[in-house]
């Protein structure tokens, strides 16, 4: 499995998402500095719940700094759609259930999950600057404190 790198260009993308059809492009040309892309496993569950939550309740920074968020997972729209509406998520969360964009951007392959190994989605997040670059890729992050770490990463806090 190939997995992004800082300097390289961003696969393109359009899928379903929460808000509509929406292309990376789109979202690229509307964000000021860039856009988070965060690959969860499934909506609804407690460390997804956790890391969604996280991100709603930094968008406000996250979008003062110039960045927009998008979700990611192979969840069908309407397991979305009652995700985002039971934890008031107003960013995007788009579904992947073919794996093309979680496959391209290197958030889906092998993993340990309880001491097995599985193949699924890795919990990732790559942002994307606006000339369409991946400015930071992180992989196999812990959903708890995630968003905070980002965040300084990014020089927000």
């Amino acid at each position: 499995m190939t997995r992004l790198e800082a300097g390289q260009r961003a696969p393109g993308f359009t899928l379903e998402t929460t808000k509509g059809s929406l292309s990376l492009a789109d979202a690229l040309e509307r964000s000021g500095k860039g856009v988070v892309v965060y690959f969860y496993p499934k909506a609804s569950t407690p460390g997804c719940t956790k890391e969604a939550c996280d991100f709603r309740d930094s968008l406000e920074g996250l979008a003062g700094a110039g960045y927009s968020v998008i979700g990611v997972s192979p969840d069908p729209i309407s397991a979305l759609e009652r995700f985002a509406e039971a934890q008031s998520l107003v960013f995007p969360l788009a579904s992947d259930p073919s794996h093309g964009v979680l496959e391209a951007w290197g958030a889906w392959g092998e993993k340990k999950n309880y001491g097995r190994t599985v193949t699924g989605v890795i919990r990732s997040t790559v942002v994307v600057a606006n000339d369409g670059t991946v400015a930071l890729a992180q992989y196999n992050v812990k959903a708890t404190g995630h968003v905070a770490r980002l965040r300084k990463a990014l020089g927000i806090d």
